[in-house]
């Protein structure tokens, strides 16, 4: 019978993102886990300031990650003490408000 395993039982959670209201308008919030409260967090290669020790966040306002993103992006890389995970964005975070015509959400 084992007891043990080989993979650590909590692994670190992926990133996710959502759009919020900040000082200077619309920001991103970014969101995760690090096993390591020093460990740096880079978005889109790009090192920033998180608050939080484990459980971290960070915000960035939409023209500075528009900025560091490709041009249509669905998702950012987050990097976490040099490991890389992918996050989808929130729907629509690329079109400009005079762009959009219309936006229909359904549930799954």
């Amino acid at each position: 019978m084992l007891l043990g395993s080989a993979t650590p039982a909590f692994a670190a959670s992926e990133p996710s993102t959502r759009l919020v209201e900040c000082s200077t308008g619309d920001c991103l919030l970014v969101t995760g886990r690090r096993d390591d409260r020093h460990a740096p967090v880079s978005i889109n290669g790009h090192k920033v300031a998180v608050k939080g020790a484990l459980r971290w966040q960070t915000r960035l306002p939409v023209e500075t990650f528009r900025a560091w993103s490709a041009p249509n992006a669905r998702t950012v890389t987050v990097s976490v003490d040099g490991r890389e995970a992918e996050a989808r964005l929130p729907v629509g975070m690329f079109v400009r408000p005079e762009e959009l015509t219309m936006l229909v959400i359904r549930p799954k």
